[in-house]
């Protein structure tokens, strides 16, 4: 039993490294695998001004710095490689590292988070925070009195046009189709908003700019027309695929892949397995939402352990 870990943390960013500074806080020895990208999507964001605690605001990757710190501070052993494997069929549960390493615990903690989905353009990469952004509620507020446009006809898009409707002067929505597939009620408020202007059949070609953006080139879909709409934010609108790809043959997920958990927790269909983070939040999908997740993962973890007399 001496190799069993109390619990594994699949997982960083800001759900990750909060359940580390819990679990080991709660002598429960935690270890965490970081991933491909160590503190998640905050290692791709500039300045964070909506996390309490920071009144000046912080650079996300000097934030998710701080959390790994304290996660260390306190023991948390973290290791920079990927999980690519699991098996909860047992009691004691296991996972695989991309070279080969078992491990077994008793908790598994996920952590594994969502990734944005791109259109794949070289200037969506290029201008990605220097006006290109996937989060409105993240960046909208730097945008305030400017133009921006939005991509996306769901109601992710529907959301993200409507709240940056209330920041800026006009936001153009560029929808593929001649229909949105958001829902009605997403559909009636962005009918509401008369600075809200919707782009029907219009695909994007480029989005321009040397060092920020500051326009972009669309296509219409039905005339091949192409024209060229000003502005200085893209919101990029088209959903989040969330990383649990390797969990789907054990834990019950949603249509597009988050993880389900029982109601006022974070566990798993599985005992001993919580998921936490955007993971399994498709609704907020904020760090600060995401860390306390993974603050009730951990306290989760140390209940079941507690429990089992592990602990």
């Amino acid at each position: 039993m001496a190799n069993i870990l109390n619990c594994l943390i699949i997982g960083s960013g800001p759900a990750g490294y909060t359940a580390a500074i819990y679990a080991a806080r709660a002598n429960m020895s935690p270890v965490l695998y970081t991933g491909e990208q160590p503190g998640g999507q905050l290692m791709i964001t500039t300045d964070v001004e909506n996390y309490p605690g920071y009144p000046d605001g912080i650079m996300g990757p000097e934030m998710m710095d701080h959390f790994q710190k304290q996660a260390e501070r306190f023991g948390t052993v973290i290791h920079r490689e990927l999980i690519t494997k699991v098996d909860f069929s047992g009691d004691v549960h296991k996972a695989w590292t991309e070279s080969g390493t078992l491990i077994e615990a008793h908790t598994i903690i996920i952590a594994t988070g969502a990734s944005a989905k791109w259109l794949g353009l070289e200037s969506e990469v290029r201008l990605t925070n220097f006006g290109v952004s996937a989060c409105a509620v993240c960046d909208g507020f730097f945008f305030r009195g400017k133009e921006v446009a939005v991509v996306g006809a769901g109601d992710t898009a529907a959301e993200e046009a409507t709240y940056l409707a209330k920041l800026c002067p006009k936001v153009h929505l560029l929808v593929r189709r001649d229909e949105m597939r958001a829902s009605k009620i997403m559909q009636e408020r962005v009918k509401s908003m008369e600075n809200i202007i919707v782009h029907w059949n219009t695909s994007t070609e480029e989005i321009l700019g040397a060092e920020e953006v500051e326009a972009v080139r669309v296509v219409n879909n039905i005339s091949g027309e192409k024209s060229v709409i000003p502005v200085q934010g893209f919101f990029v609108a088209i959903g989040h695929k969330p990383n649990t790809d390797i969990f789907t043959d054990w834990l019950d997920m949603d249509e597009t892949g988050y993880i389900i958990t029982k109601p006022d927790s974070t566990k798993t269909k599985v005992a001993g397995v919580f998921a936490s983070g955007d993971a399994q939040d498709k609704i907020y999908r904020q760090a600060v939402t995401a860390a306390g997740t993974g603050c009730m993962a951990a306290l989760d973890a140390e209940r079941y352990l507690v429990e089992k007399g592990i602990i």
